[in-house]
């Protein structure tokens, strides 16, 4: 943890709410409170301004010899210069794609040709499904084992001892969230790929809950995939996937002639949705330049995100503490103190959790209900169809809104 004296120094929440126009929406003569960020979050001016500028003038195909082309042509270069620089990794190695789910998807085949009867692939029960699915998918298709690893109910955490018993000489391809979207879980990424390295397997890393909350390193994590989402951090609906070059280049990937054959074009299929692409270069600008202190943006980043990460434990101390003392709310996943992200669940007693949103939204504090995607912690929690209530704590996010949520729970709570 970094002393007062050390934190780098970052535009103050004021600053960054007023960029934010969603921030401006009453709901029952109330100002709204975002706590849905986990499930995506708000969008600054200057990501909606990049969408429109590209639209309103730069709008073509790519690879042609006229000028709105070779403009399109730069921008997407320069969109994965900026990738490249939130992942710590380089612009050949940036794909995109439509969202997580269908990159995941892609890799996942692409990977799966080379494997049969007696290869194994290892998934935990922390992930979203979309770092379940595919591989699911794979198993099915091509006869693989699909093993998966434990997560501990009490603290929800991923079992290291459960992790060593399932990986082997037969192990293909470790997948492995970075953090759980359900819980806010940080699981150390870093030494299970280690662990899976030891094998010569594959690690493939859902970042996209991570990438909201901690500055992503593909090489200190010594993965061969990572796959975000910038709808988590600020942009538009665009999927990314990394992927260290030579692996892009020895995927037996579906494409079309004579479409690029080269890392990392080769992973992306059909026209791409350059707007978009633009805006997430744009949210990747944005938090860079909340840091004052002018540099590389791979450093403004990384001060950007040392600050926030320091706001954002405030907060999540504030929220956690505030939900443990009042009666009848229940709380799951790792405590302050503990690897995690500003992401809360929890659930009350006697109230089903989306008539905790429900009774919350009536009072313009919006958050998220259910299983978010990840069925199996919520089976593994023996919770129901209803599953839990999540708040996530965004960049906007204010210890008044942060209050007004607890004010709102403790109604819920004595009312139950």
């Amino acid at each position: 943890m970094q002393t007062a004296t050390t934190t780098p120094e970052i535009k103050s929440t004021d600053w960054i709410r007023s960029r934010f126009p969603a921030l401006a929406r009453t709901h029952a003569g109330y100002p709204v409170a975002y706590f849905d960020g986990p499930g995506g979050t708000q969008v600054p001016r200057e990501v909606v301004d990049a969408i429109a500028d590209y639209l309103l003038h730069h709008n073509a195909n790519t690879h042609w010899a006229y000028p709105s082309s070779a403009e399109t042509d730069a921008i997407l270069a320069a969109a994965r210069a900026a990738v490249a620089d939130f992942l710590g990794a380089d612009p050949d190695e940036v794909a995109f794609g439509a969202n997580m789910t269908t990159l995941t998807f892609h890799l996942a085949r692409a990977l799966g040709r080379e494997y049969g009867p007696g290869d194994e692939i290892v998934i935990t029960e922390l992930d979203h499904h979309a770092n379940v699915a595919p591989w699911q998918a794979v198993a099915r298709e091509r006869g693989v084992t699909l093993r998966t690893v434990r997560m501990i109910p009490d603290t929800g955490e991923l079992d290291f001892d459960d992790l060593e018993r399932n990986l082997s000489p037969r192990t293909r391809v470790l997948a492995i969230g970075a953090a759980s979207n359900a819980l806010g879980t940080i699981s150390d990424v870093r030494r299970a790929a280690r662990m899976a390295r030891a094998y010569g397997a594959t690690v493939f890393v859902d970042a996209v809950h991570y990438a909201p909350h901690a500055l992503v390193d593909v090489r200190d994590l010594d993965c061969d995939f990572l796959a975000c989402s910038a709808y988590k951090f600020y942009g538009p609906h665009v999927g990314i996937l990394y992927g260290r070059r030579d692996r892009i280049e020895a995927l037996d990937l579906p494409r079309l002639l004579p479409a690029p054959d080269t890392a990392p074009e080769r992973l992306e299929t059909g026209t791409q949705n350059h707007e978009g692409i633009a805006g997430a270069a744009a949210a990747i600008d944005f938090l860079a330049g909340l840091a004052v202190t002018p540099g590389p943006r791979r450093d403004r980043l990384r001060a950007a995100f040392d600050a926030l990460h320091l706001r954002a434990d405030r907060l999540v101390r504030r929220l956690w503490d505030g939900l443990a003392n009042t009666p009848g709310v229940r709380l799951y996943g790792p405590p302050p103190g503990r690897p995690r992200t500003a992401t809360v669940a929890f659930t009350v007693d006697g109230v089903p959790s989306s008539e905790v949103a429900r009774r919350l939204a009536d009072h313009a504090v919006f958050l998220s209900h259910g299983d978010f995607y990840a069925a199996t912690v919520i089976e593994r929690l023996g919770l129901g169809p209803e599953g839990l209530v999540r708040a996530g704590c965004a960049i906007y996010t204010t210890e008044d809104e942060i209050d007004r949520l607890l004010g709102g729970i403790a109604r819920l709570a004595r009312n139950a």
